[in-house]
């Protein structure tokens, strides 16, 4: 009688055993099916010094961007690729140059080539898109489960640029990835700080009297012009116009937190913040000085990383992101990436060789031709302008508004004005920087004895990472550039 008791209460035990085995199981399949949750929230021709937490002195200009970087991550040496809009989005969601991945200027990717959308949607992601979806082509091959074109962000009056419209349509997509029990990946593309500026007579001229809203104006007084424009009262009133679209794309990305904070999915979400490169003036976007490439990038990710901290010793580039996602998320390595996962760096680690970066440039929207290549190691920078031969012209976004208006008038009275602006028109074949003494790029040491060595030195690791990514130039460069 004992000995059949003493079965049963084994048997009953085992029962036990197993229910709360399945139960545990069931816990951890659960747990597995919702993995991390990625919002990628882009700003589109925003500097890296334009916000609060990376030094602009105008009182509270970006509270909820600063924010973002008070609860993770912010790096200091970090680049995006190409300075303008197309080629630059479609770098980091390849993990490849524009000259890798097809796509060197306002076309689409090449076929081939594997985007980080098709990856996470084998995985079981949800693919969402906000704006600026003319950037990523062919369409096909980012896998959108949710896309809200440029069209759908002007109804009302938003061009791309009211927060009220990101923050319904941010709720309304992470909404769908709780009900349909799939994790998420959203691009948010903020249409500001591009031109035409808020309250700019270019805005007027281009949308005529249904203007996006703003709520605060920056003045000509509130705002310091960059040591690479001249100080002139247009130059500085269309510098305050363009941080007036600051602000607003500082209450977008504050408007996109909220909704990921009213869906309740905050805590289990990686959010990244970056520009697609600098701001729309000239020596800025679309060529590759400090001022062109260079972003802020704000990392945050609740229970994972560190709150407050600041990366101020390692570069990373946009080629990065990618690998860094898949990384992140567990998900296996594309062949082919350019970029390396800087996920150990997030984690506290550091990472040998993430001392340099390399960028480039080849055409504008219009399809002119300004090949450019660039490499940043440490504090200096050495630029090859391929175009530069005395009489091709620099043509493009920047070259509109007020302020190269203001620039070419104030030449004819200013030689120093003259001699800056025949630099960004004609340029000169080489450059080289100390961007720690000079961030702005306005003493070109290229000729400087001092400084042989390191020019050797930089030229060599850019032929180097030319050749090892096939670029068609690089025979042009070893040519023209390198000595024998």
């Amino acid at each position: 009688m004992y000995k059949k008791s003493k079965i049963n209460i084994c048997l009953l035990l085992l029962v036990i055993l197993v229910i709360f085995a399945g139960c545990n199981a069931s816990e951890k399949s659960q747990t597995e099916y919702f993995p991390t949750n990625v919002l990628l929230i882009t700003a589109d021709d925003l500097n890296y010094n334009s916000l609060g937490c990376y030094g602009n002195d105008i009182e509270n200009i970006t509270p909820n961007i600063d924010l973002l970087a008070q609860r993770g991550i912010r790096f200091s040496n970090a680049f995006v690729n190409i300075a303008v809009c197309q080629p630059s989005r479609q770098s980091i969601l390849t993990g490849r140059y524009p000259h890798t991945n097809g796509a060197p200027g306002f076309n689409p990717i090449d076929e081939a080539v594997t985007t980080l959308q098709e990856q996470l949607n084998s995985a079981g992601y949800l693919n969402g898109i906000l704006g600026k979806e003319i950037h990523l082509k062919p369409t096909k091959k980012f896998f959108w489960d949710y896309y809200i074109r440029q069209a759908d962000l002007a109804s009302g009056l938003g061009i791309g640029r009211d927060p009220d419209l990101y923050y319904s349509y941010a709720l309304e997509f992470f909404r769908k990835s709780k009900k349909e029990g799939k994790p998420f990946f959203l691009m948010a593309n903020s249409h500001d700080p591009h031109r035409p500026f808020a309250d700019s007579d270019q805005e007027r001229k281009s949308w005529g009297e249904d203007l996006p809203v703003f709520t605060r104006k920056i003045t000509p007084e509130e705002v310091t012009v960059p040591a690479f424009l001249p100080d002139l009262p247009e130059v500085r009133l269309e510098i305050a116009e363009y941080y007036t679209s600051v602000y607003r794309l500082d209450q977008t990305v504050g408007a996109i937190m909220r909704a990921l904070d009213d869906s309740g999915l905050g805590d289990n979400t990686m959010v990244m913040f970056l520009s697609d490169n600098g701001m729309s003036f000239p020596f800025a976007k679309s060529n590759c000085y400090l001022n062109s490439n260079k972003t802020p990038w704000i990392v945050s990710w609740p229970d994972q990383i560190s709150e407050g901290k600041v990366d101020s010793t390692h570069f990373i580039s946009g080629i990065d992101f990618m690998p860094t996602i898949l990384h992140a998320l567990h998900l296996p390595e594309v062949p082919a990436m350019d970029g390396s996962s800087f996920l150990p760096l997030l984690q506290g680690k550091s990472q040998k060789n993430r001392t340099s970066v390399f960028t480039e440039f080849h055409r504008t929207y219009a399809g002119t031709d300004y090949s450019m290549r660039c490499v940043q190691e440490g504090d200096y920078g050495y630029i090859v302008n391929f175009w530069s031969d005395g009489e091709q012209q620099m043509r493009g976004d920047a070259s509109s508004g007020r302020t190269y208006a203001a620039m070419k008038k104030a030449a004819t009275l200013d030689e120093d004005i003259n001699e800056r602006l025949d630099m960004y028109v004609y340029r000169v074949p080489e450059e080289l920087y100390d961007f720690s003494m000079d961030p702005d790029g306005l003493n070109n040491l290229i000729n400087d004895p001092n400084y042989m060595e390191i020019t050797k030195r930089l030229k060599g690791l850019l032929l180097r990472e030319m050749k090892k990514t096939h670029d068609s130039l690089s025979g042009n460069f070893e040519e023209r550039f390198l000595e024998e």
